[in-house]
């Protein structure tokens, strides 16, 4: 991991390391749990992220949990007895109310590549709990790179899914799109991903077809903007989905229950 800044730290929770971003005088009621992706980058490695949730006083949970997927299934080499998906919604979600004093509809979801579409995937089964969710360059299709793995230079990534599930077609009813309810969804998502991102844009682009088809809210920053699946294009693109972010947990507090 990088050198930790300033009212930056690694802490345990659950058994499991976690970063954490405790802002001196933190926005209230706000807070952003952070998913990582499958490379599992520090969020600190993310020069604009970091710099924005700094600037903004952001409280922020960064779990780390491995290749995981961020699903709603045992993994053994992430934890026997929890789920990555139950460990966000419970877990973690616990202990930003216990250090920060913030509670849904507070709390937001962000990500990146594995993390992104895990934002997007837990936000779809728990919008109550998570009616804010950003995810940046989302590797929504996995089931597809697990298809491809034999010929792409990151197919050890995938080992996990194919544990996991074992056939592309299990794979593929448990990816995010699968999950939109049309009648029940987070009131504030948003989603960016890049044309160069040759693995994973066709992946947004559907998701992006089938939220306007059900005339479900969202913004999709499809736009070329360079750098494709990078950190590079993670930097150009997170200005426009901190400030989504904070825009949307603004009207969250407005909102009446």
């Amino acid at each position: 991991m990088p050198p930790l800044r300033a009212h930056w730290s690694v802490i345990e929770v659950g058994g499991h390391p976690c970063e954490l971003h405790t802002p001196p005088d933190p926005l209230p009621g706000r807070a952003v749990i952070y998913l990582h992706g499958v490379r599992e980058r520090w969020l600190q490695d993310m020069p604009a992220l970091t710099a924005l949730v700094e600037q903004h006083r952001l409280p922020v949970i960064a779990p780390r949990t491995g290749r995981s997927w961020w699903l709603d299934r045992i993994i053994p080499s992430f934890d026997r007895d929890i789920t990555p998906e139950r460990y966000v919604t419970e877990t973690i979600r616990g202990e930003v109310a216990r250090r920060f004093g913030v509670a849904p509809p507070g709390i937001a979801l962000v990500g990146t590549s594995m993390g992104g579409q895990g934002a997007l995937r837990i936000a779809y089964r728990h919008p109550v709990v998570f009616p804010v969710a950003a995810a940046i360059a989302p590797a929504i299709d996995f089931h597809q790179a697990m298809r491809q793995a034999g010929d792409r230079d990151d197919g050890e990534a995938y080992d996990t899914l194919w544990q996991l599930f074992g056939d592309v077609e299990r794979a593929r009813q448990d990816t995010a799109i699968l999950h939109v309810h049309p009648l029940n969804w987070p009131r504030h998502q948003c989603f960016a991903s890049d044309p160069d991102d040759l693995h994973w844009h066709d992946g947004a682009a559907r998701l992006h077809s089938k939220l306007v088809a059900l005339g479900i809210p969202h913004r999709a920053l499809l736009e070329p903007r360079g750098g494709g699946h990078s950190v590079d294009y993670y930097d150009k693109v997170a200005g426009d989905v901190i400030h989504f972010v904070l825009d949307a947990l603004d009207q969250e507090s407005r909102r009446l229950a």
